[in-house]
């Protein structure tokens, strides 16, 4: 079996254990993180569009929220969820990196 590598992450796991303790372990938690994390990428999708996008008028969307904000929501729900269900971050973004190199390598014709 082939030994995981250790996870650049360790700081924030260990944060989000106290900020999660006593609802990390409940059945439903992981459901809340996935529709939080999906009304998380909608307001920063908003805040993008409206700075940069289709919906430059949209004063409220560019006064609520910065993307860059919204993208680290996006980021603490993505270590809440892999901390629960125990996914090496660091493998997967390894994984999706190389992913990414082998299609750039060898696109498709």
């Amino acid at each position: 079996m082939a030994k995981k590598s250790p996870s650049p992450f360790g700081f924030y796991f260990s944060y989000l254990d106290k900020v999660d303790k006593g609802v990390k372990d409940t059945e439903e938690f992981g459901s809340m993180l996935i529709l939080g994390m999906v009304e998380e990428l909608g307001e920063m999708s908003r805040a993008y569009l409206a700075k940069h996008g289709r919906k430059p008028r949209n004063i409220a969307a560019q006064q609520d929220e910065a993307y860059e904000r919204e993208l680290g929501d996006i980021l603490v729900s993505i270590l809440r969820l892999a901390r629960i269900k125990d996914i090496n971050l660091h493998e997967a973004l390894m994984y999706s990196l190389q992913k990414i190199e082998r299609r750039k390598n060898n696109p498709k014709k």
